[in-house]
């Protein structure tokens, strides 16, 4: 037996570093996230969000930018 939709279980998601990079013209916490992430070079684009958050902690980010990147998340993981 066959699943109905089969193309959820083959369609490849971008990485998360690099979703969130590409979300800069956002008017909201995730847009001024991303934004950040596009000025950082060390920013993890081909990481997860453990890796952001690894990278968030390193720079002492406010506590805005985690609940940015926990929003993030959650819209990320709807595609």
């Amino acid at each position: 037996m066959q699943h109905e939709n089969t193309a959820q279980f083959t369609s490849t998601r971008l990485p998360f570093g690099t979703w969130l990079a590409s979300q800069v013209k956002r008017d909201d916490a995730i847009g001024a996230l991303a934004r950040a992430a596009h000025m950082d070079r060390g920013f993890p684009l081909t990481g997860d969000v453990q890796a952001v958050s690894k990278r968030l902690n390193q720079l002492q980010a406010d506590g805005e930018m985690h609940v940015a990147l926990e929003e993030a998340e959650l819209d990320w993981l709807a595609l």
